[in-house]
């Protein structure tokens, strides 16, 4: 029977009412569950190492970033870390189709074989998911500050950042072949959705060994919305101003200052991004 550690941040409302349920079937079914609060990002990473050193599955209950936040760790011990969504976009869950049922949550917890995932390794940060620049991530800010419901925080914020966009030019390397665009917006994809289910990278898969590189490419403001609606599909990459490119190590250049986000969250702001995968280093209950 497995041991479970679930690791909260300050900011846990909504993945604590998602635990709830799920930890009480959890106990039923005979299972120890305990729960951490933490009030950083590091001291959530070092409670999560102390659990998994102590032979504990780390659980995150939480978006995206929670995830990410906590993969980390899992990956550098060696450990095992468990899901139960209860974020806005639940982009990591849905790209390996975990259940959101607190039944099938506590029986994919309980009985579910591990499946060995890639990482994005960037400013020593493990992300999960994708890493992006562009009108993307300026949409990113002011999603983290909207109050909207998540089925309008996202398109919402989008909009506003595409109307304020100015024309940028990147230089983008992947394994050393190198282009030069101008583009709204350079993804770097491990999993295929971002952004709460827009699937912009519909190739990637997360345990291939390789990036997922799309650019939106620059078009007429008026074009981006289209191709916004075509991503919930995957459709948009058969669109001309849309470029793909696949490897393990990808830098990206800007003519200016870019903000660079992953997972949802801030990673930093740079004129430069290097993103390397870490093939197969994350433990994740899926199967």
């Amino acid at each position: 029977m497995r041991s479970f550690a679930v690791i909260l941040g300050p900011t846990a409302r909504r993945g604590l009412s998602r635990l709830m349920p799920v930890a009480h079937r959890l106990r039923g079914a005979g299972a120890r569950i305990r729960v951490e609060y933490t009030q950083t990002a590091e001291q959530a990473r070092q409670r999560a190492t102390a659990a998994l050193h102590g032979g504990e599955v780390v659980v995150a209950a939480g978006g995206d970033g929670t995830i990410g936040l906590l993969a980390g760790a899992v990956a550098d011990t060696g450990g095992l870390l468990g899901v139960i969504p209860a974020g806005r976009g639940n982009d990591f869950a849905r790209q390996l189709g975990l259940p959101h049922s607190p039944e099938a949550v506590a029986d994919l917890l309980l009985h579910g074989r591990p499946r060995h995932l890639d990482v994005l390794q960037v400013a020593g940060q493990i992300i999960v998911g994708s890493v992006y620049v562009g009108v993307d991530a300026a949409a990113n800010e002011l999603a983290n500050r909207s109050r909207l419901p998540a089925a309008l925080v996202y398109p919402t914020a989008g909009l506003r950042a595409l109307l304020r966009w100015p024309r940028t030019r990147y230089t983008i390397s992947v394994d050393g072949r190198t282009e030069h665009r101008h583009a709204y917006t350079v993804v770097i994809a491990n999993c295929g959705y971002y952004g709460g289910g827009l699937h912009v990278a519909p190739a990637a898969q997360p345990d291939d060994g390789t990036l997922d590189v799309v650019v939106i490419g620059h078009a007429p403001k008026v074009l981006f919305p289209i191709a916004l609606r075509q991503m919930r599909t995957g459709r948009h990459v058969r669109r001309g101003h849309v470029f793909s490119y696949r490897g393990t190590s990808v830098t990206v250049r800007a003519d200016r200052p870019m903000t660079v986000y992953g997972d949802g969250d801030p990673v930093g702001r740079a004129d430069e991004v290097t993103v390397e995968v870490r093939p197969q280093a994350l433990h994740v209950i899926a199967g």
